[in-house]
């Protein structure tokens, strides 16, 4: 059965680059979305089969050395995050085969797509760190593609600032997987595997030796946070976040939903495996590396809500939102109390869910009328009701509003950080999250209320500006004219995603199986 989680892995990095090698012209693109189609749903269905069927047993694809083995094994923390990317990410795809038709270069778009996806699938089920670190540089490189897709210049220095991050970030884990090497009670550096919250309570040495740990406590400790600090880059974490407002806006529509719901998650897996499965809870828990890092996100946490609050382009507002809210997760995980890793986790699925959705709306809102700014979809609820009810959905789930997804997790965070003990940071954490909430009620929902509710004479006014033939200056009225729902081929993901994050406020226990 371990094979079937290889399978797992390596089906779409096949079925990527085969689209890639392949002499399939871009003209015959008709091939490459039934390609690509019929590659997503087998994948989809291979990750469903190997999270639930695949026992807990190693499956080892290259050994270079005794301490450099390229290895998997599927454990609860892998399953539910492979599934989470999964569903996502083909949710994504398919998304895509109508928004990229006004994009060139579909083929290689598809085919990075498909690679990418095995990638993150690998990184899931990664059984030690040299693979999560490995797979995490490829997850890298092949998001950058995505990134720089229509390679006009603004695209480009948005990848390349993407890409300096990213390997910064990457250059400082490396730094402390030398010094975990010689530490580690197994030179392979392999995770501890048990349940995710069976392993929050006994991680409490992580994969190292206590004599190691006590021999090398202050090269440890630095070792420590500099691994946290890089997986946080790609969660976007102060101050190291800026590159998502930057990739975000460029980015194809279902590569920025891709990128802030999914990408980024490798950062907070990579965050969890550091300090739960590597170093241990009770070596990170009271350090001088928790202060640093409670501080970092709960600042994070503000500065992302108030300068997604200011921003006008409306992908870039979410992209500043990305930040803030992928902190909330990263505080949970930091302030090492059970309940709120518990509240941590439900983020991550709720996140995903929701983010993507808000991302697919911005991408069916530009792909129908090239509106970018959110001070042009006044009106826009009456042509796109279901678009906006959608995304209406999804905000509040976003701002914390029972029974939608988002408030059951930060209710956990809160309830977490309130029980932990953590002097400052157990009533400090509350209250920033209290705040960062009302912002994002602030950045979303008059979005909403100008789509609906736009004034009496709106429609009027438009009417007028229609018949002279001419529109105001800032484009006001744009929007609202030219608007109509998107085909079903876009619509479905998004209602899908939307549902998905319903059931996660009403149904938290779904994910209790972890």
């Amino acid at each position: 059965m371990t094979n079937l989680m290889l399978i797992a892995i390596l089906f779409p990095i096949f079925a990527g680059v085969l689209l890639l090698v392949l002499p399939i012209k871009e003209e015959k693109r008709n091939i490459i979305v039934a390609w690509t189609a019929v590659s997503l749903a087998i994948s989809l269905v291979l990750i469903a089969l190997s999270a639930f069927l695949v026992p807990e047993q190693s499956a080892e694809l290259v050994r270079f050395n005794d301490t450099l083995i390229i290895s998997f094994k599927p454990d609860s923390l892998g399953r539910l995050f492979s599934l989470i990317m999964g569903i996502v990410w083909v949710c994504a795809g398919f998304y895509s085969f109508e928004y990229m038709k006004h994009e060139k270069k579909n083929k290689r778009y598809f085919g990075v797509f498909l690679l990418v996806l095995g990638v993150l699938i690998a990184l899931c089920y990664a059984e030690n760190l040299v693979t999560y670190y490995t797979f995490y540089e490829f997850m890298t490189i092949g998001s950058f593609a995505l990134v720089l897709h229509n390679q006009s210049r603004e695209a480009i220095m948005a990848g390349l600032k993407y890409l300096f991050y990213s390997f910064a970030g990457a250059y400082m884990v490396l730094f402390g997987l030398y010094f975990v090497h010689q530490y580690s009670v197994d030179p392979a550096m392999t995770f501890m595997q048990g349940g995710i919250i069976d392993t929050f309570k006994a991680a409490t040495a992580g994969a190292l030796t206590l004599a190691g740990t006590a021999a090398g406590k202050g090269i440890l400790g630095i070792s420590m946070l500099l691994m946290i600090l890089g997986f946080s880059v790609k969660a976007g974490m102060f101050p190291m976040h800026g590159w998502l407002p930057t990739a975000h806006p460029v980015a194809p529509a279902p590569a920025s939903a891709a990128l802030s719901a999914i990408i980024v998650k490798g950062g907070v897996l990579g965050v969890i495996r550091v300090i739960y499965y590597v170093f241990g809870s009770e070596l990170f828990s009271g350090s001088y590396v928790q202060t640093v890092v409670l501080i970092l996100s709960l600042t994070t946490v503000f500065i992302g809500s108030m300068l997604a609050y200011k921003e006008k382009v409306f992908k870039k507002r979410l992209a500043y939102s990305t930040v803030s809210q992928v902190s909330y997760i990263l505080f949970g995980l930091f302030i090492v109390n059970t309940t709120a890793f518990e509240g941590s986790i439900l983020h991550v699925a709720a996140h995903a869910a929701i983010k993507s959705t808000l991302f697919m709306v911005a991408g069916a809102i530009i792909y129908k009328t090239g509106c970018t700014r959110v001070g042009q979809l006044r009106g826009i609820g009456r042509k796109m009701p279901v678009l906006m009810w959608c995304y209406t959905i999804v905000s509040l789930g976003l701002i914390g509003i029972p029974p939608f997804g988002g408030f059951t997790s930060k209710w956990f965070l809160c309830v977490g950080s309130l029980t932990s003990g953590v002097p400052v940071f157990d009533w400090l954490g509350p209250v920033i999250l209290l705040v960062s909430a009302l912002l994002t009620a602030g950045y979303l929902l008059p979005i909403t209320i100008n789509a609906f509710l736009p004034g009496a004479d709106f429609e009027k006014e438009a009417l007028a500006v229609s018949d002279a033939g001419n529109d105001s200056p800032d484009g006001e009225y744009h929007a609202y004219l030219t608007a109509k729902e998107p085909k079903l081929i876009m619509l479905v993901p998004i209602l899908i995603l939307t549902l998905a994050s319903v059931v996660l406020g009403l149904f938290p226990e779904v994910l209790s199986w972890v």
